[in-house]
């Protein structure tokens, strides 16, 4: 038996925040674009702390041409006196201490959004440098970190007057894949925090380029909603619903707008802190309304005695809703922060969504019908849709059997290996059909512009043949309810059923390609089919299933050489290399035109092919875009067209 060499001695123990930068992504949870904003992020959170705490009244960011990020805010200033038991200054022991801050001992903050968070020390540990100024007891206060190990003791300068903090960082070149701050990142954060925050007027300022707003929105969560609901504007069925409550040391903010659409849209704060994946006070919430829907449509006889209640997704069909709790002690699910756990909290939103909601209907009888009327129809097409679902997820089998005709299956039953190409056009899967390796690669052709599912209930977009072939392939069943942003889906009587059958475990291939001609309709059936999946089938993107390929403009014979461009800037590039040699240039006009090894080389084979892999950043803004490309207000379309023109370099026509 061999003697066992592992002693004490091989045990390595990190100090201070050497474990930060001996493993970054498990503070930041990656080392490119989102940990990158994650530090900004937690710089922020400490000045909106001082806002929570009535301490702050302005937040001033700046991204720098240099890539430093500065964060100016006029709360109270980070204690500078030594504490106690460090027997350092206080900013130093926040600076350079995971963990540390009064946060975790109650007596400065009564509220925070930081608790549970890696902390400013953790922007400190992976920054190149950090620089902190605090004004605090009628005098300026100045520290240097490099690399969060402090360049000197902290020195006090001359006489300043009003209190408060200045952080300014380099993010690490040596820990990031980029240290470029996006301006849109930012910008979207800090308009959410604006919404959360009435009170506070945020501004953001980007030296690069020149651009600068600023957040100031006096109306609140009722705002908030408003400009969520904006694409729909003209189709909002009432003014936003606006009201809160409190019980003991938690609030509750509650901003409501229905639609004459078909989605819903509910995103959810804790401490303002965005909880992706819902929590307790989103399943109050959902519980409540669908209760009180209830309520009122039986007494008003919307709903007879031999109907059945409204389920969750009847009485939230079109509804733009903003849930904001602020309390002492969030519970949230991991560093993200994705979830609130905190049990109580449920029945607290539930109490005052139910009285809130209660009194608007009351006041606004009008309005009330009309949102009971919406819920019954929605509820005559769930049923309906209901039955279409079922049908097709009863053909859709794990060993293939029922699968759609037009679908060119792999040899291969591994999901994890296998790809599905979805083609526009016959003539394109054919080619495709071709061009592919039998052994793990499917292909299914779609015809023509499939429906577009924002204008549609899901009882019309299951009518669509395309529809249900590529449901029926997939196999995963599809989410039929809103935005699956929560715990459950309240049907009114105290039970929760999921918000769908969707089953990701079922799913037949792990890479879905969507692959169209590289032209402008192609760009348009591609749009619609990232519709259905953004609304249906969502979990997909989640989980980094869903790709786009991206096929070439252009083949460039040269001798017997051939390159492949994407679009007029790199076919411009490499005329320009290839000079005067002969060459020849074919342009592709669609996919059905290139020969098998074209499509082959550039689009399907693993090692040559160009892919792009889907993912939602920002699923307010995503579902704005869908809202403003896809949605019926044309106004807003038509201006969204108009602006961004400019951007475009290259239309093909």
């Amino acid at each position: 038996m061999a003697t066992l060499k592992y002693k004490a001695r091989d045990i390595k123990v990190l100090k201070g925040l050497e474990a930060v930068r001996k493993r970054p992504a498990m503070y930041i949870s990656t080392t490119g674009p989102r940990g990158l904003y994650q530090i900004a992020e937690e710089v922020i959170a400490n000045s909106i702390d001082e806002a929570l705490a009535g301490r702050c009244t302005k937040i001033d960011v700046t991204i720098h041409k240099n890539q430093s990020v500065t964060v100016v805010d006029n709360g109270s200033g980070i204690p500078v006196d030594m504490h106690p038991e460090e027997k350092r200054p206080g900013v130093e022991v926040v600076m350079t201490t995971l963990h540390a801050g009064s946060k975790f001992g109650g007596g400065a903050y009564k509220v925070s959004g930081g608790l549970h968070g890696v902390g400013v020390s953790c922007t400190n540990a992976l920054s190149e440098w950090l620089e902190v100024e605090v004004r605090r007891d009628g005098r300026r206060h100045f520290q240097r970190y490099e690399r969060g190990v402090p360049a000197g003791p902290l020195k006090r300068g001359g006489k300043c007057h009003g209190t408060g903090t200045t952080i300014t960082f380099l993010p690490d070149h040596e820990i990031f894949e980029t240290i470029e701050s996006d301006y849109e990142d930012l910008a979207r954060r800090l308009r959410e925090l604006s919404y959360l925050n009435p009170v506070v007027r945020i501004s953001l300022t980007d030296e690069r380029s020149g651009q600068n707003e600023v957040f100031h929105n006096k109306g609140g969560i009722g705002a908030f909603v408003a400009f969520l609901n904006e694409n729909a504007a003209k189709d909002s069925i009432h003014r936003p619903i606006q009201f809160h409550g409190e019980r003991e040391d938690t609030r509750v903010d509650i901003g409501i707008q229905y639609n004459a659409g078909y989605q819903e849209n509910i995103v959810s704060y804790a401490n303002n802190i965005r909880t992706w994946e819902g929590g307790t006070h989103l399943s109050g919430f959902k519980t409540a309304v669908t209760r009180v829907l209830n309520n009122y449509a039986r007494k008003q006889g919307i709903l007879k005695d031999k109907d059945k209640n409204f389920m969750g997704e009847d009485a939230r069909e079109g509804m733009t809703a903003v849930i904001s709790v602020q309390l002492m002690h969030p519970q949230f699910e991991g560093q993200t922060k994705g979830k609130l756990g905190n049990t109580d909290i449920e029945g607290v939103v539930n109490s005052i969504v139910g009285e809130g909601l209660n009194d608007y209907f009351e006041e606004n009888p009008t309005v009330a019908r009309r949102i009971a009327g919406k819920a019954a129809t929605a509820q005559r097409a769930r049923e309906a849709a209901r039955k279409q679902a079922d049908l097709i997820r009863r053909k859709s089998t794990l060993d293939g059997a029922g699968l759609p005709g037009k679908l060119t299956d792999c040899s291969s039953r591994k999901a994890e290996e296998c790809e599905l190409f979805i083609v526009e056009g016959d003539s394109a899967a054919g080619l495709a059909v071709q061009a592919r390796d039998s052994r793990f690669q499917a292909v299914m052709p779609i015809r023509g512009k499939i429906i577009n599912v924002q204008k549609y209930r899901l009882d019309r977009v299951l009518d669509n043949e395309e529809i249900r072939a590529l449901i029926t392939a997939l196999g995963t069943g599809i989410v039929v309810a809103g935005n699956g942003n929560g715990n459950g889906n309240d049907n009114g009587t105290g039970n929760n059923e999921p918000d769908s059958k969707f089953d990701l475990d079922r799913l037949r291939y792990h890479k879905i390609i969507i692959l169209a001609d590289a032209d402008v309709d192609g760009k348009h059936i591609r749009t619609l089919v990232l519709t259905f999946f953004f609304e249906y089938m969502r979990p997909l993107i989640e989980a980094s299933h869903l790709y786009i390929a991206v096929p070439p403009l252009y083949r460039v014979k040269q001798g017997s050489n051939v390159h492949y461009c994407m679009d007029d800037k790199e076919l411009s590039k490499l005329t320009k290399s290839l000079g005067r040699r002969k060459y020849n240039v074919t342009r592709f006009k669609g996919l059905g035109e290139m020969m098998p090894d074209d499509l082959a080389g550039t689009a399907m084979e693993k090692e040559t092919r160009a892919l792009r892999r889907l993912e939602v950043r920002d699923v307010i803004k995503a579902e704005h875009i869908f809202g403003v490309l896809m949605g019926d207000n044309v106004e807003e379309r038509k201006k969204h067209i108009a602006e961004h023109a400019p951007d475009v370099e290259f239309l093909n026509v």
